[in-house]
């Protein structure tokens, strides 16, 4: 039994400037112990998506179930299966952090649980804000809290949608530190984010949505071998040659270009060394999962494109890359 199914999932909205189709027949299985990464541009339907799981929107057409329990006629063993950490942060201003986890708990019939809350008031570097009120909390302490949250009733399914979104880099380590052990010991954890080299890291397993549709769904190692270019990476802040430019992906002053084979370095070189351009801290290494997502949103990464088939669905436990 997979931990989370969707079912041909489709989404449409009704409005002023017509119908939307956010969602449009999304299949796809996150099998038990699996940390799973859900990636796309803003607008892919990746949030739709989660709220359909998380029963906060129906589904126009298609099933959705967690544990096997479906999320319309079983949803509350469907939702009690869930632990989820929204992107919005969403508090509530009169109680303080211990007091808001027992009530969280609460609401899950767990009571007593308050060693449990200690190990995630420790584990989220919460301990020195245990009795402080919500209001008082900076917004990255905010975020710890709706982690905690999320967790305090010890659910088998972990939703994380952008947890790390503008938040410090002592918070991240924490936080997927945490995260990797609850995934070590079964908790099946489903992440989506738009920092890219975290998916790399921890996601065994992607799917990528654009337009609502599944555009590619496999291993992580797979998504990364099936781009055969190498990738230049290096600083300039000279003008690229508009031959280079028009391939080139520009962040500030990194540069980073395609390149098949050595030829096709010393020739890329060439022509930045012909144009006048000062190359600096010249790295060429092979293509990144950000290199993979923008390849296969431009449609030009065929290979890694898939249907949801057995194929890709039979993954071992764990955190794996």
């Amino acid at each position: 039994m997979p931990a989370v199914r969707f079912e041909n999932v489709a989404k449409t909205y009704s409005g002023a400037r017509g119908t939307v189709r956010a969602l449009d027949g999304v299949s796809f299985d996150i099998e038990p112990g699996e940390f799973f990464g859900l990636l796309g541009p803003n607008g892919a339907g990746k949030t739709t998506l989660i709220s359909v799981l998380a029963g906060l929107a129906k589904a126009t057409a298609g099933r959705v179930t967690v544990m096997g329990h479906d999320v319309v006629t079983d949803f509350a063993a469907a939702r009690k299966a869930l632990g989820i950490v929204p992107q919005e942060l969403v508090f509530d201003p009169f109680f303080s952090v211990r007091e808001t986890l027992r009530i969280q708990g609460g609401y899950f019939g767990v009571r007593g649980n308050d060693a449990w809350i200690d190990e995630l008031l420790a584990n989220l570097g919460l301990n020195d804000k245990a009795n402080a009120n919500m209001r008082q909390l900076s917004g990255g302490m905010k975020r710890r809290v709706l982690v905690a949250q999320a967790l305090v009733h010890k659910p088998p399914v972990i939703v994380l949608d952008e947890p790390t979104a503008g938040v410090d880099v002592e918070l991240r380590q924490t936080l997927w530190s945490f995260i990797a052990r609850l995934n070590r010991e079964g908790h099946t954890v489903l992440l989506t984010t738009h920092y890219l080299e975290e998916a790399e890291a921890l996601c065994g397993r992607i799917a990528m949505l654009k337009q609502g549709r599944v555009v590619a769904l496999d291993r992580t190692s797979a998504l990364l071998a099936g781009t055969a270019h190498q990738m230049m990476r290096f600083k300039t802040d000279d003008a690229l040659p508009a031959a280079l430019a028009v391939q080139a992906r520009v962040t500030g002053r990194i540069v980073q270009l395609k390149a098949h084979d050595a030829a096709e370095v010393e020739a890329r070189l060439a022509a930045l060394r012909a144009a006048g351009v000062r190359v600096e801290d010249l790295e060429i290494g092979r293509a990144d999962l950000e290199d993979v997502f923008v390849e296969i949103m431009q449609g030009g990464h065929a290979s890694a494109l898939a249907t949801p088939t057995a194929a890709t669905t039979a993954p071992s436990a764990g955190v794996a890359a």
